[in-house]
């Protein structure tokens, strides 16, 4: 009996490590609970990368290599996983401390376009973009500057795509520098 108790805690063990080195390098997360951080899912999965998914990833749960952070507001999506802007402001906040803590690479993106701009996608692009090593914005997302101001001072590389699809060019370029895709 002892022997089998063994033979099952060692099975355990194994498990346990063997699922902490499947997980992807690359954690992906919504800034405003818009439904664009799934089409950046999408994207990821057609260029063969994978990554974390979680719309509501806590700090506590960050361990990957790589932060992607689609901001987009929306208060529908907000009201449905049953948080408000500022509770979702905290969230952030906290995460992006966390991943900045542990040395990782934040990208964050914009592929609403102008449809997913406004005062509650300002908010969150106000707490997310001064964070980021790299932008990815699609066309229409920045007619008001908000992102090339934020780039300007803080000094980080800006790349423009034409719509959601159109983010694969810029983000298979900018993972394959940062080590996690492939040419």
């Amino acid at each position: 009996m002892a022997s089998i108790r063994k033979l099952i805690l060692a099975a355990c063990v194994l498990l346990c490590f063997a699922g902490a080195s499947l997980a992807a390098d690359i954690a992906l997360t919504s800034a405003g609970q818009s439904p664009d951080a799934m089409m950046v899912r999408v994207v990821l999965k057609k260029l063969g990368v994978e990554a974390d998914y979680d719309p509501l990833m806590k700090p506590e749960a960050f361990t990957q290599k790589i932060l992607i952070v689609v901001i987009g507001g929306s208060s529908k999506g907000l009201g449905a996983a049953g948080i408000d802007k500022d509770q979702e402001i905290a969230r952030l906040t906290a995460l992006l401390e966390t991943a900045s803590e542990k040395g990782a690479k934040i990208l964050a993106m914009h592929v609403g376009g102008e449809g997913r701009r406004g005062k509650l996608s300002d908010e969150f692009i106000t707490v997310v973009a001064p964070s980021a090593a790299k932008l990815i914005v699609v066309d229409g997302g920045d007619a008001d500057g908000i992102f090339a101001n934020i780039a300007k001072e803080k000094k980080i590389p800006v790349l423009g795509a034409p719509n959601v699809s159109g983010v694969a060019g810029p983000l298979k370029a900018i993972l394959t520098e940062w080590g996690v895709a492939t040419k």
